[in-house]
């Protein structure tokens, strides 16, 4: 479960659909081909790095167009006291966030679709949260 709930709030958070720029709403559509859920930097480059960037700062080609802008994925175990908050990941991943940007509580509209793509396998689905929360992690800078 742990891994299902972070693949879905990770890939949502990755892949921007819809953002706000200014008080005009744009859409912002970036195509996104399903990847191998055995590897965490592989997704994170085709499902996060739109907006949070190739490097996970948060400045990925979609970023000027949302806000607030994407998170810095490299300081989130900075801003939790030293510890990286995998739980949260999952949760984010899993359930989505509430960040205006985002146009609802999943991150951009990818959260549905990457959801479905291993419906008939949750295992898959937990597979893709546990490696995309091990990436971030990986990513943590010192």
């Amino acid at each position: 479960m742990l891994q299902r709930l972070l693949l879905t709030a990770l890939a949502a958070a990755f892949v921007a659909g819809v953002g706000y720029a200014g008080e005009t709403q744009s859409k912002i559509i970036i195509p996104v081909n399903k990847v191998s859920p055995t590897s965490g930097q592989a997704m994170f480059k085709s499902y996060c790095a739109p907006c949070h960037g190739v490097d996970g700062k948060g400045n990925g080609p979609a970023a000027n167009a949302l806000k607030p802008a994407p998170t810095d994925l490299t300081e989130l175990r900075k801003q939790n006291r030293g510890r990286f908050p995998d739980s949260h990941i999952v949760a984010v991943l899993e359930f989505g966030t509430e960040v205006p940007a985002h146009g609802s509580n999943l991150m951009p509209v990818w959260g549905p679709i990457l959801g479905k793509m291993d419906q008939a396998n949750s295992q898959q689905k937990q597979l893709r949260i546990s490696n995309l929360s091990r990436y971030l992690e990986s990513i943590q800078a010192q």
